[in-house]
């Protein structure tokens, strides 16, 4: 079986020589490897602030959990590999039998090939002609690469099919029709026009209908009853178009799925036939707000909750008022578009510090802590909201061996490529 991802290459990795290129990492590690700061474990204590971190324990066991939903569901994952670009992270979930890595455009997809990405689903339509050139050289040149992308108007399927005649490609590149629902984002909005698209595609020489794609996650921003009906809806009108269309394969998909409603996806569309393909990618990392509230584990599904791997760190530099603290972690190193940075603990005080304090505001470099019971000089951790708009921050991010613990140590340093 051809190997899921080049392993020599994430591996080669820790080869990669430690400097000021990489936000917090102390001076007194510039110049070694990265691999070397796994075998020596510096403590946390030794990085600066403002600092990422993500937790071991949380990231196996988020992986193992996932995986274990998939397989007693019935349906393949491929974790959109957005949320991370971390190949480390990637061949973590494909080694716990992940069908493969969903990317959202050309230079992520390009990262993913990189480092020898078997499989990989593009959500979203590639139209780029230089892009689809590269790809179908990139599709010669390696019969076992594994590709499929998305269209949702002829006009999409036309110009792909032009550029890929005008690059010669020599393979017929694989794509699922897109359906999409009222307000949501991209996608056909007509059963009619959705049956029409898929005859285009047929017709196109250089294109092969291969399936059914669509995102319910844009269709609703909450659990409530109404947003579950709203999904659920979309989902059984996308089952029923399923079900109708002529495909250029035996084993067609029909692909949905993000990290807030993959158990309707797996409900409804794993009686719809075909190969049911979620893809799923907050969920490695999982978070302390947006995702902790409407995961379907939080929900009762399956049979573990997810656990936040992810933490910020940031140091009290000014107290310029007796209930106002200011950090030195702004917009430019943590997340705040679902939610602000949550206090959990002061380094050395404990959760007491700041078990009535608030961060109410971000700016670029500082963040506004309020109610805490903090000095100049101390470290708070910080639960955070959405990995998203996280790690996309972070070239390097360490790995703590136990976050919770009262002194982690950095036994791992994970390279991104946003």
């Amino acid at each position: 079986m051809v190997a899921s991802i080049d392993a020599e290459a994430v591996d080669a990795l820790g080869e990669e020589r430690l400097d000021w290129r990489f936000k917090a990492i102390p001076a007194s590690l510039h110049g070694m490897p990265v691999a070397d700061v796994r075998d020596t474990r510096p403590p946390l204590d030794d990085f600066g602030t403002p600092l990422l971190t993500l937790d071991a324990g949380a990231l196996d066991h988020n992986v193992r959990t996932m995986a274990r939903y998939a397989d007693a569901a019935g349906v393949a994952l491929a974790p959109h590999g957005k949320t991370t670009m971390a190949p480390q992270l990637w061949r973590r979930q494909l080694e716990a039998g992940a069908w493969g890595i969903t990317v959202a455009n050309l230079p992520q997809l390009r990262v993913a090939r990189a480092f020898g990405v078997r499989r990989i689903m593009l959500a979203n339509a590639l139209l780029d002609p230089a892009g689809l050139a590269w790809l179908a050289a990139e599709l010669e040149e390696h019969p076992e690469f594994e590709f499929v992308s998305w269209v949702d108007s002829p006009r999409s399927a036309e110009l792909m099919d032009e550029a890929l005649r005008l690059a010669r490609a020599q393979r017929r590149v694989d794509v699922c029709v897109e359906i999409g629902g009222p307000h949501g984002r991209t996608g056909v909005r007509d059963d009619g026009d959705a049956r029409a698209l898929a005859d285009t595609v047929r017709a196109a020489p250089t294109l092969r209908l291969t399936g059914l794609a669509g995102y319910e996650g844009a269709l609703a921003h909450d659990a409530s009853d109404e947003g579950r009906g709203a999904v659920d809806a979309y989902l059984r009108r996308m089952a029923n178009l399923f079900g109708g269309l002529d495909y250029e394969t035996d084993e067609p998909i029909v692909t949905a799925g993000g990290s807030s409603f993959f158990d309707q996806v797996a409900d409804v569309l794993g009686g719809a036939g075909g190969q049911v393909v979620l893809r799923s990618g907050a969920y490695i990392v999982h978070d302390d707000g947006f995702y902790r509230e409407i995961s379907p584990f939080s929900r009762g599904v399956g049979d573990a909750r997810l656990r936040s791997a992810m933490h910020g760190w940031a140091r009290v530099v000014s107290r310029p008022e007796p209930a106002l603290a200011l950090l030195d972690a702004g917009k430019r190193d943590l997340p705040f578009d679902e939610g602000l940075p949550m206090p959990q603990l002061v380094r050395g005080k404990g959760a007491e510090a700041v078990e009535k304090a608030s961060v109410t505001a971000v700016n670029d470099q500082h963040a506004f802590l309020v109610d805490a019971s903090v000095e100049v000089g101390d470290v708070v951790k910080l639960g955070l909201s959405h990995p998203c708009t996280a790690l996309d921050k972070w070239t390097l991010i360490p790995v703590l061996d136990d976050a919770g613990a009262d002194q982690p140590a950095v036994i791992d340093l994970v390279r991104t490529w946003f």
